[in-house]
């Protein structure tokens, strides 16, 4: 039995899938962004964003990517994989890659969501929108601590009135 021998070439293009299929396994959620008409500061300032919320933002070839999603088990996302593809994984928030593409898509009125994957289910670009609306991590903790402390800021209100009653 003979060993088949991978030329450099295609021994990197096994290596990248294998690296996309890592950070597909290994992320809370993913969004494809057609990125065409962005110009280079515009790119440089939208990369900035990403990084300072601990997603990354990536430019592969669709063929790697189409590839590795369908190893995976997924061709929902065949389709959108032609033209100008970008990628954003968000690893500790589920919620930014979707909110910073779609300020970005604002912003600059030159890109698009193409779609991404939530919950490791494909969602289409309304889905990716509508997500892109949920409060972020950090705001849905603010707003768990209040809600769980609000029943003690008002049993400590409730003893403070009955102690200065008979304090008088």
């Amino acid at each position: 039995m003979s060993e088949v021998k991978l030329s450099p070439a295609q021994l990197a293009k096994h290596e990248i899938v294998a690296e996309i299929k890592e950070k597909i396994e290994n992320c809370q959620s993913f969004v494809i962004v057609d990125y065409k008409g962005l110009t280079v500061a515009q790119d440089t300032e939208f990369r900035k964003e990403f990084r300072n919320n601990n997603v990354e933002y990536k430019v592969y070839k669709n063929t790697l990517v189409k590839k590795a999603l369908n190893e995976l088990g997924y061709t929902e996302f065949d389709e959108a994989l032609n033209g100008p593809s970008a990628f954003a994984f968000g690893t500790e928030d589920a919620v930014a890659p979707a909110k910073i593409t779609a300020e970005g898509v604002k912003k600059y009125n030159t890109m698009k969501i193409k779609c991404g994957m939530f919950d490791k289910k494909f969602a289409d670009a309304a889905v990716v929108d509508a997500m892109s609306k949920v409060p972020g991590r950090e705001a849905l903790l603010g707003m768990l601590v209040s809600v769980l402390s609000a029943p003690m800021r008002g049993l400590a209100v409730a003893l403070n009135a009955i102690a200065e009653k008979q304090g008088e």
